[in-house]
């Protein structure tokens, strides 16, 4: 007998936000990965421009592209039975027109099969993601340290709470925009609990504290496999880099002296 899994939907992420359930979302970038985190049970699963470091090996996220990302996107998206799929944009994908950003997020929903978007910026992205909204096309915010700004921020780093107003209006504004949740990234943990008793709408913390409505970590930071760079603020929940390395190095062992095929 085959078992009807429900699907996480859009207005679920108000709902749970209302109830007061916490809201669980890893990133993943394949129909494999997707597929076991999926199973695990998470609410969404994030498309990140992360690949760009996790998987192409660059140093930050600017050089992914729209098609990169829509053929990640459905990768995932066919791996996914449960959680929302939710894709980032990349970067100048939405920050050159508002009629670029209808036409680069439509293609992560009708090609790549994503549910909805993720874009940064505060202030400064209202009218577009006021636009997306209107279209159809569900928006997750995203402020704070804000990756694709890099190089304006200084690198990766937090936020200071002299920021705390400066962010508490822009997640405000987003709201109004229409947003159906906001990431808060590397955030005071003060400032990320005053914007989320502030809005309505589900805060997602990343290196924010304790105090978000829900969580996301990159997947391949909180299980091991990147080891390249990681956040203070990541957990690891298991070691699966060195678990590859030492089957890997196994099956070549067995490889060269003949242990291996019997």
């Amino acid at each position: 007998m085959s078992v009807t899994v429900k699907p996480v939907r859009i207005p679920d992420f108000l709902e749970k936000k209302r109830r007061g359930e916490r809201i669980a979302v890893l990133t993943a970038y394949d129909a494999t990965m997707a597929r076991l985190i999926d199973r695990a049970g998470v609410d969404a699963i994030l498309v990140g421009d992360s690949l760009g470091m996790v998987v192409m090996g660059h140093e930050t996220t600017l050089e992914v592209t729209m098609d990169v990302m829509v053929h990640h996107t459905r990768s995932v998206a066919n791996g996914t039975r449960h959680a929302a799929v939710i894709a980032d944009m990349p970067f100048l994908s939405y920050q050159t027109s508002v009629a670029d950003a209808v036409r680069n997020a439509g293609r992560l929903l009708g090609e790549g099969h994503a549910a909805a978007v993720k874009l940064e910026g505060g202030r400064a992205m209202v009218e577009t993601v006021a636009r997306l909204v209107d279209v159809g096309i569900p928006v997750m915010g995203h402020i704070g340290m804000t990756p694709q700004s890099v190089h304006r921020l200084g690198g990766h780093q937090k936020l200071g709470m002299s920021e705390a107003e400066r962010l508490l209006e822009e997640a405000k504004l987003l709201e109004r925009a229409g947003v159906f949740s906001i990431v808060l990234e590397q955030i005071p943990s003060e400032a990320a609990a005053a914007i989320t008793k502030a809005v309505r709408v589900p805060t997602i913390g990343i290196g924010a504290g304790p105090d978000c409505d829900g969580q996301v970590l990159v997947s391949y930071d909180a299980l091991g496999l990147f080891d390249e760079f990681v956040p203070p603020f990541v957990k690891h929940y298991a070691k699966l880099g060195e678990e590859v390395v030492r089957a890997a190095a196994e099956y070549a062992a067995e490889v060269r002296d003949g242990r291996f095929p019997k």
